[in-house]
């Protein structure tokens, strides 16, 4: 059969694809109404990590001429121009889902934003007070002479800039400090401007005294009403919002472990100044003010962009979390204890008997710091070591680890300093570690330690044991409530070998010994997953049948890419359910007509890796840290683990078909690359994978406390969210 030339999606076009999945959901009408405005709030929160992230990187590429292409071929300045048209296309629809659709509607339940010709004199009053009391001691005008003294403003900070007219007899306000003298002034014939930069500790949304429902202003109109508390009787011709987007994508050399931590603090040093790629204003900013203030940031008209809305929309998290009005959002799910993780159980008791298999946030993330702390105190526990790449503000994991230091035992953690803005939290916490004892492992150099694992070696009668967790998620209980992740609990000897011998090739930087379960990256993870696709074509070239089922965020790696294409011709069946990027092309017949991609947005954020593998009846199953991209399987230190527990594959086996039956949150890319609604199935409804799954672990937990409880039921039906 002639091979057809593989073809591919562009990486960024496909995650703003996934950005505007998750933009659509606040207009879906099925979901409650604050629900929907959290929506609005996460994707303007995404595309600002995308800009600083991505479009940073683009950028730095563009201007340093190295004439690196991507995987369809296309130049960062090709990559760019392509970006900034489907985004100008996002705020549109953003600004017309907040002002024609969640606004209108948020009126009629008495949840109302009030502009300033619709307050009433009290409310006036009151905000005249609360204004002069708080605002004005917590902000301070910046008068800018010219465009060359223009501050430097932080990024993704809320910034409003003021024209002023520059009037000889106008009276100078007496908050405003300018250097130049009052003769000087008046020499000058253009306009003079000001600039507020408004502090992330100042609320966004004034509530305004209300009996009944929820009147609310932003900052930026109180403020504009107020101005001429700051300017006395100097004419302002106009003020409007402006923010700024700087690249996050700064690089850290990395000449030895030694400077490690110094050369952290000056990337986000780096960071704080780094080159504008991003300019956002106020729709309706004059062409003279767009203009001095694209001199003087440094940014183009083509990375300026006027919104018809609010900016900022990211602050809507506010408004989405407002205390009552219960019914405009989500029942709660409250994530279900496990009966074997009971805090009467012995949890080393609990792991001994067999593997345990949970799924976050459905089922309760306390078991995993259940067994930390539960090692900390037990004086039969010798040793823990622990992968940290992200964790909680107050983390548990953190303090347990620190006690189970104070209490002799030895404790060895990696803590990942180069989490992409959570770098400052982690030198923070990396340094509380050490203070209590603890032996912290900055990483490997060159690499992020990304592998999610906890090991625990205990001392018992027959000998030591090693008990482990790993996960595809984490060390954080705040993320674990809205994530969902697999944990898997084992004292398999072998994979406790395996996990030894992880553990030492980090810490002693050395060559690890073989991994007979446990595949890493970058040492054999790649190799792994090539050769179980690899079985599989084979096994389909051979006549028999060939699956492959995988879970993952995101899916850019073109040597597995290219693998599965192969294996699709085949004749292999595949189906992936990718919640972001996807650059692999489905349905193209000759090339990838045996492949279906999914992609599942709703209430929680879809975040497991789950791999199964037919191979020839045996179904062979794995969660892993790891998302199929070149930087996860090259550049990171990442990990696959195998399920073999006879009820954790069933379960999991499960969990993973649910999703491929979604017909609630899930659409389907197309061979044009746009996603379609998943279709429900004639006579059966509606079938939402999240609230079968949630169901189910409802059913897990009754199953222990009444024995009578023995059928898992798919939820069908219209679902109430």
């Amino acid at each position: 059969m002639k091979k057809i030339k593989p073809v591919y999606f562009n990486r960024e076009l496909s995650w703003l694809g996934f950005n505007q999945r998750v933009l659509d959901q606040a207009s879906r009408v099925s979901h409650p109404l604050l629900e929907r405005v959290k929506f609005l709030a996460i994707s303007a929160s995404n595309l600002d990590e995308f800009f600083m992230v991505r479009v940073g990187g683009l950028m730095m590429v563009s201007g340093s001429n190295s004439g690196m292409i991507d995987i369809m071929g296309w130049t960062a300045d090709q990559q760019l121009e392509k970006i900034r048209e489907v985004v100008r296309e996002a705020y549109e629809t953003q600004s017309a889902c907040l002002l024609s659709e969640l606004e209108p509607e948020l009126s009629q339940y008495g949840i109302q934003r009030v502009s300033p010709e619709n307050t009433t004199e009290a409310e006036r009053e009151h905000l005249l007070r609360r204004f002069k009391q708080e605002t004005m001691s917590a902000i301070a005008p910046i008068a800018v002479e010219s465009a060359d003294s223009f501050p430097v403003l932080g990024g993704a900070r809320l910034c409003i800039c003021i024209r002023l007219k520059n009037d000889l007899t106008a009276k100078l306000g007496p908050r405003v400090e300018v250097e130049a003298s009052v003769e000087e002034v008046a020499e000058r014939k253009t306009d003079r401007y000001v600039i507020l930069p408004l502090g992330k500790s100042l609320a966004r949304l004034w509530t305004l005294p209300s009996e009944t429902g929820y009147r609310y202003m932003l900052i930026e109109d109180v403020i504009g009403m107020f101005l001429n508390e700051f300017f006395g009787e100097q004419e302002i011709i106009e003020w409007h919002t402006l923010r700024v987007t700087r690249n996050g994508d700064v690089s850290l050399e990395e000449d030895g472990r030694a400077d490690l931590l110094s050369g952290m603090q000056e990337m986000l040093e780096a960071r704080r100044t780094s080159q504008c790629v991003r300019l956002e204003v106020s729709g309706s900013t004059s062409t003279e003010m767009m203009t001095f203030l694209q001199e003087a940031i440094g940014v183009s008209a083509a990375d300026t962009y006027c919104i018809n809305c609010p900016l900022a929309l990211s602050d809507y998290f506010a408004l989405a979390g407002i205390q009552g009005f219960k019914d405009l959002k989500d029942v709660p799910w409250p994530p279900q204890p496990s009966p074997e993780f009971a805090p009467s159980q012995n949890v080393f008791e609990t792991i001994a008997a067999g593997d345990r298999l949970l799924y976050h946030p459905y089922q309760s993330y306390e078991p995993v710091t259940q067994l930390i702390k539960a090692a900390a105190n037990d004086p039969d526990v010798i040793a823990i070591k622990q992968t940290l790449y992200r964790t909680s503000r107050d983390s548990e994991v953190v303090k347990a680890l620190e006690q189970a230091a104070a209490e002799g035992k030895h404790v060895t953690a990696i803590v990942e300093l180069k989490a992409r803005f959570d770098e400052a939290r982690n030198i923070s916490w990396a340094h509380q570690l050490e203070d209590a004892g603890v032996d912290v492992i900055y990483g490997v150099l060159g690499l992020k330690t990304h592998a999610k694992m906890c090991l625990v070696v205990r001392r018992e009668p027959a000998g030591i044991r090693r008990y482990m967790h790993f996960g595809t998620g984490n060390y954080n209980e705040s993320t674990a409530r809205l994530y969902s992740d697999v944990s898997l609990f084992t004292c398999d000897e072998q994979l406790g070998t395996d996990a030894v011998h992880f553990f030492n090739a980090i810490s002693g930087l050395s060559v690890p010994q073989p991994l007979v379960k446990l595949a890493a990256a970058p040492i054999n993870l790649r190799e792994s997953l090539l050769e179980l696709i690899q079985i599989e074509t084979e096994s389909a070239e051979r006549g028999s049948a060939g699956q492959i089922t995988a879970k993952v965020n995101s899916l850019v790696d073109k040597e597995i890419i290219d693998a599965l294409y192969n294996a699709s011709q085949a004749g292999v069946k595949i189906r992936l359910n990718v919640r972001g990027i996807c650059c692999l092309v489905p349905g193209m017949k000759g090339l990838s007509e045996n492949i279906k991609v999914i992609s599942v947005v709703d209430r929680m954020l879809e975040h497991a890796r789950i791999f199964h593998f037919h191979h020839g009846g045996d179904d062979l199953l794995f969660i892993s840290s790891a998302d199929w991209m070149g930087r996860n399987l090259n550049r990171r230190v990442e990990l696959m683990i195998p399920i073999e527990d006879k009820e954790c594959k069933s379960r999991l086996l499960r969990i993973l078909k649910s999703y491929f039956d979604d017909s609630a949150g899930a659409t389907e890319l197309q061979t044009d690359g746009h996603y379609l609604p998943v279709a429900r199935k004639k006579k059966k409804g509606e079938f939402r994978s999240q609230q079968f799954l949630y169901d189910e672990a409802c059913q897990l937990h009754a199953a222990h406390t009444n024995p009578r409880t023995t059928v898992f039921e798919a939820v069908r039906g219209e679902q109430s969210t």
